[in-house]
């Protein structure tokens, strides 16, 4: 769905940041101890049902102010002592696998929520604590008190939840599993359509030689977002035809011509701040159009996991399952389109995207080039190679079989004859699949 880019931008930074989600939930716990507090005093009668057993004199305050105050310090105590053990944990993490699988922590849901809701207690108990006063006239307003209470019960039960996930959160199967698992949703919803005998439409004027103007950025940094319904407006609007000279996901230094416009004279001031808002441009990469850049994550933690350093193959064959499990979700989708056309002859904005073959490339070609010593991590890429031969289009055996070569090759100038000749078995195999022409799923 179309949206502004700014929009789109704050809903991204939404779902992945210490900031807006916890900071959202502390001013709703906030203003709901305030609310309280104030509703209790403006109805006494509020706090009548209470039972005595928790509050023996129903008008005193000193008991209310110990409570919330109490509340409040221990809940802050435990925040700083637990986020500074995570932080120190995800630090040695990042050492461990890559500096790029931080995102995937900040954007964990389960992490915001309990901030937010360890701050947010604490606001609540900050807000409800003048409301307890012994002059001008004493009141405690033990209706707030009895939900500071509750709220803390669900902070210790929710801590213990909490440590549990984190426990398991830091495992690399885990790490590996999530970043797959989001880059397979960010293609299910940019690919929704499933692969049909679908070949890139051609046009007439695609290839047509025109006048073009070019159109810089302001400012470096990689694209994370193109919104195609905008330049198709711009484009449907001028009469022209807008063309993308750099993907989603490559680094655009600024002053390059990332718009080539096909205008006789350069595009007016307004024209371009048009154009410019439809491309987002920041300082890091995102899962929000970038396939390459969760397969990358994963390559990093496969390349880490075979070094000498750590010598950990089962790490690697881990990364290689699930970077299959995301190639494969990628080629049974219809890409898309790199000539957006409207009306249907005529082309009115040129978009690359990445290619099938590209995407091979950042996925494999790294980790067949250190991994040639080892055996089990060579067997699994054949085997990632046949699985994907299964559901992929017919034009792109060759290609993995060549894939296929180049591990065999690499792997005979280290592997002793025996194994050798297993690893050529399993290429074996792999013909086998590539001699199929269509998927069993089709």
């Amino acid at each position: 769905m179309r949206m502004p880019l700014f929009v789109r931008r704050a809903l991204y930074a939404m779902r992945g940041g210490f900031v807006v989600r916890p900071l959202l939930i502390a001013r709703i716990l906030g203003a709901a101890g305030m609310g309280l507090s104030w509703l209790e005093e403006w109805e006494p009668q509020l706090g009548s049902w209470m039972p005595d057993v928790l509050f023996p004199s129903h008008s005193d305050p000193q008991i209310a102010q110990v409570i919330l105050a109490g509340i409040a310090g221990s809940i802050m105590t435990v925040v700083s002592i637990v986020f500074a053990i995570l932080l120190m944990t995800l630090t040695l993490a990042s050492m461990q696998f890559s500096p790029r699988i931080l995102i995937s922590f900040v954007r964990d849901g389960v992490t915001q929520w309990t901030l937010g809701i360890f701050l947010g207690t604490f606001s609540y108990c900050l807000a409800a604590l003048p409301a307890a006063r012994s002059a001008p006239q004493p009141f405690a307003p033990i209706v707030t008190v009895a939900g500071a209470m509750v709220l803390a019960l669900v902070c210790v039960a929710w801590l213990l939840f909490f440590i549990n996930h984190i426990s398991q959160a830091i495992s690399v199967t885990h790490i590996v599993d999530r970043i797959a698992s989001e880059t397979v949703e960010m293609i299910d919803s940019f690919m929704p359509h499933r692969r049909t005998a679908w070949t890139q439409r051609h046009h007439p004027e695609a290839s047509r030689n025109v006048p073009e103007s070019p159109l810089t950025i302001g400012r470096s940094g990689y694209i994370s977002f193109v919104d195609i319904g905008a330049l198709m407006a711009y484009a449907i609007e001028r009469r022209v035809r807008i063309r993308l000279t750099r993907r989603v996901g490559q680094f655009v230094p600024e002053g390059f011509p990332l718009f080539m416009v096909s205008q006789g004279e350069g595009p007016k001031k307004a024209d371009v701040e048009s154009l410019r808002a439809a491309v987002d441009v920041g300082p890091a990469r995102t899962l929000q159009q970038d396939v390459e850049f969760g397969i990358l994550q994963i390559v990093d933690i496969a390349l880490r996991a075979i070094s000498p350093a750590v010598n950990d193959p089962s790490t690697a064959i881990n990364c290689i399952d699930q970077i299959s499990r995301v190639v494969i979700t990628w080629t049974g989708r219809d890409p898309p389109d790199t000539f957006v056309a409207s009306p249907p002859h005529i082309v009115r904005v040129v978009i690359p995207w990445i290619a099938t073959t590209e995407l091979l490339d950042t996925a494999f070609d790294q980790i067949r080039h250190y991994a040639t010593s080892d055996m089990a991590v060579m067997m699994r890429l054949l085997r990632a190679f046949g699985d994907i031969a299964l559901v992929a289009d017919t034009s792109l055996h060759e290609d993995l079989l060549s894939r296929g070569r180049h591990v065999v090759a690499g792997a005979s100038r280290n592997l002793p004859a025996e194994e050798l000749s297993r690893l050529k078995m399993r290429f074996d195999d792999l013909e086998r699949s590539c001699r199929k022409t269509a998927s069993p799923t089709r």
